[in-house]
């Protein structure tokens, strides 16, 4: 499996019980929408490996207690602390051309609807109340609402986020 085939979704907290599970912190905006995934890809000295799901249940702020299939032991789930987890990308449901998953469109590159070209999508920034897509171009950042009202398009082909900014909005960070 390579890295660009998967979404980065999360890493591996701490050990949760005493016979191989572990909490992962989702760090995705709604770890809901994952319940019903099969397998999981952990990265163990460079390597995605993968790892299929026992059991999958949410606790609170992101995080999830996970049993992996034939991780039994306390030792074995150690070994696992602190990597980082990825989903496959053809194990997401299809969304449509103004919907991404989480995390999907970084490096993306960002186009303006009336500043044009605007950088690459260097982050997510998942606040509760205002989650926030972080752009940078030449040196800054523009911080943009992740609002859909704002996301025009996302060609995964072209690796393009389109939009339509608020007027005025990407001024303030580039003067």
């Amino acid at each position: 499996m390579d890295i660009k085939d998967t979404i980065y979704i999360g890493q591996i907290a701490k050990l949760h019980g005493y016979k191989g599970g572990v909490s992962l912190y989702m760090d995705v905006s709604n770890p809901e929408d994952y319940l019903d995934i099969q397998s999981l890809y952990i990265n163990l000295e460079g390597i995605l490996t993968p790892f299929f799901i026992d059991s999958f249940k949410l606790k609170n702020k992101g995080f999830v207690a996970v049993k992996f299939q034939g991780l039994n032991t306390e030792e074995e789930a150690k070994k696992l602390l602190k990597q980082n987890v990825y989903l496959q990308k053809d194990q997401f449901k299809e969304v449509d051309d103004s919907s991404f998953y989480d995390r999907e469109i970084i490096g993306f590159d960002v186009l303006d609807a009336k500043k044009g070209g605007i950088g690459k999508v260097t982050d997510l920034i998942d606040n509760e109340s205002n989650p926030l897509i972080l752009i940078t171009y030449k040196g800054k950042e523009i911080l943009l609402p992740h609002n859909e009202d704002l996301i025009l398009n996302v060609d995964r082909k072209m690796k393009l986020l389109k939009v339509d900014a608020p007027e005025g909005l990407i001024d303030l960070y580039l003067e």
